[in-house]
């Protein structure tokens, strides 16, 4: 009981960790009657070191609101609504303009390589052009799936094939997860 107890605590601080990038060091220690500790401000010279702040993954961490006036200008241009926009950045890259996904998808809407001329993206790591670029295929599609917002978000994930194929969300749980993250994504930041 004791050990499940320290592995659900320790857990538990790692988990806040990921969510919080001010962390900070965490210190320990185990009193007399055999009871650990976890800090993040020792109170005394009894705590030791337990984990050490990373700082350089703080680097990659992003503001939620560091692309928003890129958003805006998209939403604009095609008439995407903003909160979809910045819900699609969120789920696909986390708001890393750099990241690339295993199948090779590129920036912050992660925009297939096949699919750059067709939506006017020279350099997919420019914040500006991936955003558009994105931004314009999620217009293409909410025309083309007449508004239906799951459809929509399915067709990007896994391509317009795969739901005129399946003629719903296709039976994969890579896209039925990112359809459900991008729908409450969504919902978070048009209620926000």
């Amino acid at each position: 009981m004791f050990k499940k107890t320290i592995i659900i605590l320790f857990f538990g601080l790692c988990i806040g960790c990921l969510d919080n990038p001010a962390v900070a060091d965490i210190y320990t220690f185990i009193d007399s009657e055999g009871v650990v500790h976890f800090t993040n401000v020792p109170t005394s010279s009894d705590y030791k070191l337990y984990i050490r702040e990373r700082p350089k993954k703080i680097k990659r961490w992003f503001s939620t609101q560091r692309y928003d006036d890129l958003i805006k200008k998209a939403q604009k241009k095609y008439g995407v609504e903003f909160s979809l926009i910045k819900a699609v950045i969120k789920v696909e890259s986390g708001f890393n303009a750099k990241a690339v996904s295993k199948k090779g998808a590129k920036g912050l809407m992660q925009i297939m390589p096949d699919n750059f001329k067709s939506l006017l993206v020279n350099d997919p790591f420019n914040p500006l052009e991936n955003i558009m670029g994105g931004t314009l295929y999620l217009q293409r599609l909410l025309k083309r799936y007449e508004y239906k917002l799951p459809l929509v978000l399915a067709a990007y994930n896994a391509g317009p094939e795969a739901v005129d194929r399946y003629n719903r969300i296709p039976p994969f749980s890579e896209t039925q997860n990112f359809v459900r993250k991008v729908m409450e994504t969504y919902s978070l930041y048009k209620n926000s």
